[in-house]
């Protein structure tokens, strides 16, 4: 990497983990037009893309190693309120925004996210910079977005499936665009039900392999040796009931991006045959002495605690700096609750359609009172509870009411998850009797549609004592 455009050569990135992260940043960073650099604990500045200098001015600056605050503030010293500084120090794995008071913001910084080291440490920050930059004369330069990022849909609201216009939206956004025509694989993190397939499929279909398939694996719902044949194959007697070959999951993702799902709940022995695949690009079938090669792009997600893991020895550290080359945060509900009301609104409309319902307005107390309630369950128990209320209450509006029919008005506000259990399962009951329906009963057919496995379907037509 020494020589490339922007990085500067005193640089030799010896820790495997940062010069993994720096290049895949390179390669998608000097593909658009916003203005990105990495840092170090010191500021100074380890890489910046072509669109992070100002023409000429930063010339000087450019062929040797310089501080942020020298090469875009022309200043001696650093700023005294750098939203950097509590990304060193705690290393959480999510975006910062800065506040825009006094010296923060000046050089244009909206984001700072921690790049991770082999050793678990944040010795470099990933920094977008803003809309608006101060060049050293002092003038500001507005920030161009290049003509093929497609708008969000909705405007700033909504990208793709994913909805929200609170600040910690608007980073995922951002960090979305940057990452999403790259090859590098993205870990998504996140608690149970804050939309962490969307924003994987929202990856997929910004990217350049869009027209491929987009496979997901739920790894959780299955044993290791299902997860196994289900993801590479397996060759005709393989193993008992092995009756005939079948191709794996890799397989059917090849040219496209394969999304694993809970990856947190997988077994050593497992991560360690994944890792193989990962590091090799080729997938050997269960019973098989041949491989064969695969271009996929991986994206997994959990709502484990992974370094946590790694430190038990319950997750191969190897194969968790390879999958979390470039990390994405998503926020609980309660973190983004100027969100709701945007939530609720998309909810009320989708579950009206998908059940032949007029769609109602909603009350204003009964938008306050899901505004103000802690969601356990995030986005998944909000869109539960919608269609609940959607497709068991009559009326002309839906009324606070109509959302929490076993308890009393002035019982509220309260913790929902006893309130949401069963709307939960009879919402999902449902689905499964609608999918079975559309595939005339083909229970693998029915598993597509609902995009789990057919393990975990199976699981569920038990749970629920569907026949």
């Amino acid at each position: 990497m020494a020589g490339s455009p922007g990085i500067s050569s005193s640089f030799p990135f010896a820790d495997p983990i940062l010069s993994a992260r720096v290049d895949a940043l390179r390669l998608l960073a000097d593909r658009v037009s916003d203005r990105v650099m990495v840092i170090d604990r010191g500021r100074t500045i380890v890489y910046a893309n072509e669109q992070a200098w100002r023409g000429d001015e930063h010339r000087l600056y450019r062929e040797r190693p310089a501080k942020c605050y020298e090469a875009f503030l022309n200043q001696a010293d650093p700023c005294g309120s750098c939203p950097a500084t509590e990304v060193f120090r705690l290393g959480e794995v999510r975006s910062v925004s800065c506040s825009g008071e006094m010296d923060a913001g000046r050089c244009g910084m909206r984001h700072a996210i921690p790049l991770m080291s082999s050793q678990g440490t944040v010795d470099s920050v990933l920094v977008l910079l803003g809309n608006e930059s101060r060049s050293p004369s002092g003038d500001t330069a507005p920030l161009h977005h290049p003509e093929s990022r497609p708008p969000a849909v909705g405007g700033d609201a909504r990208l793709g499936e994913l909805i929200g216009q609170s600040a910690s939206m608007r980073q995922l956004f951002d960090m979305i665009y940057l990452v999403a025509d790259s090859q590098a694989t993205v870990l998504l993190q996140g608690e149970s039900g804050t939309g962490k397939e969307l924003a994987a499929r929202t990856i997929h279909s910004l990217s350049s392999r869009r027209t491929r398939p987009f496979v997901v694996v739920d790894c959780g719902a299955l044993p290791e040796t299902l997860l196994e044949t289900e993801l590479f194959g397996h060759v005709k007697g393989a193993f008992t009931g092995a009756v005939a070959s079948k191709k794996g999951l890799f397989e059917e993702a090849d040219g496209g991006t394969l999304f694993l799902d809970e990856i947190g709940d997988t077994s050593l022995s497992f991560q360690s045959k994944l890792l193989r695949v990962l590091q090799e690009g080729e997938v050997k079938p269960v019973g098989s002495s041949r491989a064969m090669k695969v271009d996929v792009r991986v994206i997994s997600a959990t709502n484990k605690d992974l370094l946590e893991r790694v430190k038990t020895r319950r997750f191969r550290e190897d194969l968790y700096y390879r999958l979390s080359v470039l990390p994405l945060y998503l926020p609980p509900l309660r973190d983004r609750r100027e969100d709701i009301p945007l939530l609720i609104g998309h909810f009320v409309a989708l579950s009206s359609q998908r059940n032949g319902k007029p769609v109602r307005p909603v009350t204003p107390d009964a938008v306050a009172t899901l505004a103000e309630a802690t969601w356990p369950g995030n986005i998944r128990e909000l869109q539960h509870l919608i269609e609940r209320a959607v497709v068991t209450t009559p009326g002309i509006v839906l009324t606070r009411e109509d959302f929490f029919q076993s308890l009393r008005a002035k019982d509220l506000p309260f913790d929902l998850r006893v309130a949401t259990r069963e709307a939960t399962r009879n919402a999902e009951r449902m689905k499964i009797r609608q999918a079975l329906q559309k595939a005339a009963g083909n229970r693998a057919k029915a598993a597509r549609i609902l995009n789990i496995s057919r393990a975990s379907l199976y699981n569920k037509l038990r749970a629920y004592e569907i026949g």
